[in-house]
């Protein structure tokens, strides 16, 4: 049994929540997102509680009762609050500056970095070692994220890197002779 997909789904004031068959739609003053639901697993939204019922008699639904759940969380979620990661530059010489529609990333490389940010997305440098990723997509958010730490990952003798901002880096001990 599911625990997750037990809970319900409270639906905040001023988000829309609408079902069409198998399709879900959320509207928000952050924008619209849409979902199409699982084999085996419905959903009914009642005096805005959204709650998560699944199929018995489907293999598979139990398991992604819960996911449909926490994608709706997400969906409900992202159109009323949105989602925001920060992320931390630290290095010597290492900046970053937002410039319309691409991050401009200076990294250590011998040439800069260029990271072209996707449609729903918009990220801020408070400074230049700082970067704020916001959007309404949770798993889009995490994903713009994790490629920009890609480009230069912590290492874990000075630390050096792109970082999470609540990321606790390791450190080793450098080589005694």
């Amino acid at each position: 049994m599911s625990r997750i997909a037990k809970a319900p789904i409270a639906i905040p004031s001023g988000v829309d929540v609408k079902l069409e068959g198998n399709n879900m739609t959320v509207k928000g003053s952050n924008g619209q997102m849409s979902f199409e639901l699982k084999e085996g697993v419905a959903v009914e939204i009642n005096d805005n509680i959204i709650h998560v019922k699944w199929d018995e008699s489907v293999k598979k639904a139990n398991a992604q009762a819960g996911t449909v759940r926490a994608t709706v969380t997400n969906m409900v979620t992202g159109v009323s609050k949105g989602f925001e990661r920060k992320l931390t530059l630290i290095g010597v010489g290492y900046r970053a500056q937002a410039a319309g529609n691409v991050l401009n990333l200076t990294l250590g490389f011998s040439h800069p970095v260029g990271y072209e940010i996707p449609a729903g997305i918009s990220i801020e440098t408070p400074s230049q070692t700082e970067i704020v990723i916001k959007g309404m997509d949770k798993q889009k958010v995490g994903q713009v994220a994790a490629e920009i730490r890609a480009y230069r990952p912590p290492e874990p003798y000075k630390g050096k890197g792109v970082r999470y901002s609540d990321e606790n880096v390791v450190r080793k001990e450098a080589k005694k002779k």
